[in-house]
C-alpha cells in the first residue's frame, strides 16, 4: 500500500500541531502554525475552514491574556541529573573478574529533565531511584544529597549514584531585555543555572559579610521544549561571588520582582504583601538592612572595592523606589479591613528608609 503525501495531508498534520500546543498550554506558538495553512484555505475559498482557524486564534489569544493575568500557567520544572557508577566487579572464577557497567556509557554524564508543572524534588529523585533500584537492585543504588562537584574517585565503585538537582533557566541581561513574557523565559531554552552557598572557612552558611556563593550555569545541546524529556549537558560553567556580590546580586532580585509585581496588569496582591513584608523588614540580622550595614556602614567600605561599593548603592536606591511604588499600588487596591495592615508596613518602610538614609548619608525615601 502506497502512501501519499500531498497537500490535503500536511493541512491535517499541521491542525494536529496546532492541538497538540493548545493541550500543551503553549497557545502563542499557534498563530505560526495557522500562519501557514490560512493561505492555502484563501485559495480555496474554503471560508468554512478559515472561519473555524480565526475562532481558534481568536480563542487563543484570550487564553494568552487569561494566563498571563493570572500567572497559573505552569510550563515546567528543570532538574540537573548526574549519573555515577561505571563497574560493578563478579568473580567467576578463581583466575577471572568479568566486569559489568552500572550506567556505563552514561557514567559521568549529566542531563537537564523537564518535569510536568511544579514537579518537586523528592518526586523525580523517588522515581529515578525507583527506576535504577529496578534495573541494578536497590542495594547498589545511592542518591547523592548534596548539589556540589562529585570527585569520582571518592565514590565506592560498588554503588550507582544518581545526583538531583533543581535549575532554572538562565538568561543574560541582553536575553532579559528581549524575553518579556513568562512563556519567552520557557521557551527555546538550553542555559540552566544552580547556586551553592559557601564560606571561606568551609562552613556553607555564614554570616552575610562572609557569605559567598557558586553559581553554575549548564548549556543543554538542544532547546527545550524538545522531543524527549532529557538533554544532555554539553558544557558548564562556574562563577564565585564574593559577599559583596552576593548582596547586590540578591539586592537586585528583590527589585526585579518587585518591579514586576507591580506592573503586572492583573496584580497579585498576595505575592506583593508577601515580598512588601520581607522587604521593609527592620530585622537586626537578616533582610536588606543587614547587607547596608555589612558593606554601605562607613566603617566597612574600606575594605570592599569602590566599584562594588557604588553598585550595591545604586541598587539600594532602586530598592527603596521599588518598596515606595509597590506601598503605593498596595493601598491602591486593598479593602478597608487591611488598613492598618498597609499603616503598619509605611511606619515600617520609613524607619527602613532612615536608617538607610543614616548609613548611605544621603536621604532615601
Amino acid at each position: 500500500m502506497t502512501f501519499l503525501f500531498d497537500q490535503d495531508v500536511l493541512m491535517e498534520l499541521l491542525e494536529q500541531c496546532a492541538d497538540g500546543l493548545w493541550k500543551a498550554e503553549r497557545y502563542e506558538l499557534i498563530a505560526d502554525i495557522y500562519k501557514l495553512i490560512i493561505p492555502i484555505y484563501e485559495k480555496r475559498r474554503d471560508f468554512e475552514r478559515l472561519a473555524h482557524l480565526y475562532d481558534t486564534l481568536h480563542r487563543a489569544y484570550s487564553k494568552v491574556t487569561e494566563v498571563m493575568h493570572s500567572g497559573r500557567r505552569l510550563l515546567g520544572t528543570y532538574f540537573r541529573v548526574a549519573f555515577f557508577g561505571q563497574a560493578a566487579h563478579y568473580q567467576f572464577t578463581d583466575s577471572e573478574t568479568d566486569v559489568e557497567g552500572f550506567f556505563e556509557d552514561e557514567d559521568g554524564k549529566e542531563y537537564i529533565y523537564k518535569e510536568p508543572k511544579l514537579t518537586p524534588l523528592s518526586e523525580i529523585s523517588q522515581r529515578l531511584l525507583k527506576l535504577y533500584s529496578d534495573k541494578f537492585g536497590s542495594e547498589n543504588v545511592k542518591m547523592i544529597q548534596d548539589s556540589g562537584k562529585v570527585n569520582p574517585k571518592d565514590l565506592d565503585s560498588k554503588y550507582a549514584y544518581i545526583q538531583v538537582t533543581h535549575v532554572i533557566p538562565f538568561f543574560d541581561e541582553k536575553e532579559l531585555q528581549e524575553r518579556k513574557t513568562e512563556f519567552e523565559r520557557s521557551h527555546n531554552i538550553r542555559r540552566f543555572m544552580f547556586e551553592m552557598p559557601f564560606t571561606q572557612t568551609g562552613k556553607r552558611q555564614g554570616g552575610v559579610e562572609e557569605q559567598c556563593k557558586r553559581r553554575t550555569i549548564l548549556t543543554a545541546i538542544h532547546c527545550f521544549p524538545y522531543v524527549k524529556k532529557r538533554i544532555p549537558v554539553m558544557y558548564q560553567h562556574h562563577t564565585d561571588l564574593n559577599p559583596i556580590e552576593v548582596a547586590i546580586d540578591e539586592m537586585s532580585k528583590k527589585v526585579a520582582e518587585l518591579r514586576q509585581l507591580c506592573s503586572s496588569t492583573e496584580v497579585d496582591m498576595i505575592k506583593l504583601q508577601l515580598k512588601l513584608q520581607g522587604s521593609v523588614s527592620v530585622q537586626v540580622n537578616a533582610g536588606p538592612l543587614a547587607y547596608a550595614r555589612a558593606f554601605l556602614d562607613d566603617m566597612n567600605t574600606k575594605r570592599y572595592p569602590d566599584n562594588k561599593v557604588k553598585l550595591l548603592k545604586e541598587v539600594f536606591r532602586q530598592f527603596v523606589e521599588a518598596c515606595g511604588q509597590a506601598l503605593a499600588v498596595n493601598e491602591r487596591l486593598i479593602k478597608e479591613d487591611q488598613l492598618e495592615y498597609q499603616e503598619e508596613m509605611k511606619a515600617n518602610y520609613r524607619e527602613m528608609a532612615k536608617e538607610l538614609s543614616e548609613i548611605m548619608r544621603e536621604q532615601m525615601g
